[in-house]
C-alpha cells in the first residue's frame, strides 16, 4: 500500500514538472518574440536620423550637389565627414577650407 502511495506522489511531481517546463517554455517564447519586435522597431527608428535639438526626423536635402540632413522645424543642418570635405574643397580660401585642411603655409 505504501508503495502505491509513493508511485502516485511521483506521478504528481512529474506532472508538476511538466506543467512548469511548459509554462517557462511558453514564457521564454513570448519574451523572445517581444525582443525580436523591439529589435525590428529599433532598426527602423535608427534609419531615420533625429534632430538633436527638437527630436524631429531629419530630411535629406541637396544643397549645391551635397546632400545634407536638415531639420524641417528648426532648420539645423548636419553634414557627414565626406560632405564637409566636398564643400571645403570648393571653399579652400574660406574659413571652412582652413578648418578642414589647416592653414596655408
Amino acid at each position: 500500500m505504501a508503495d502505491e502511495k509513493d508511485r502516485l506522489g511521483d506521478k504528481l511531481r512529474d506532472k508538476e514538472r511538466a506543467e512548469e517546463d511548459s509554462y517557462f517554455s511558453q514564457r521564454d517564447k513570448e519574451l523572445l518574440e517581444k525582443l525580436k519586435r523591439q529589435k525590428a522597431e529599433a532598426g527602423k527608428a535608427s534609419v531615420s536620423l533625429r534632430c538633436p535639438k527638437d527630436g524631429t526626423a531629419l530630411a535629406g536635402v541637396d544643397h549645391h550637389g551635397v546632400t545634407v540632413e536638415q531639420c524641417p522645424t528648426c532648420g539645423g543642418m548636419w553634414l557627414d565627414k565626406g560632405d564637409l570635405e566636398t564643400v571645403a574643397k570648393r571653399e579652400k580660401d574660406s574659413w571652412l577650407g582652413r578648418l578642414v585642411y589647416g592653414p596655408r603655409k
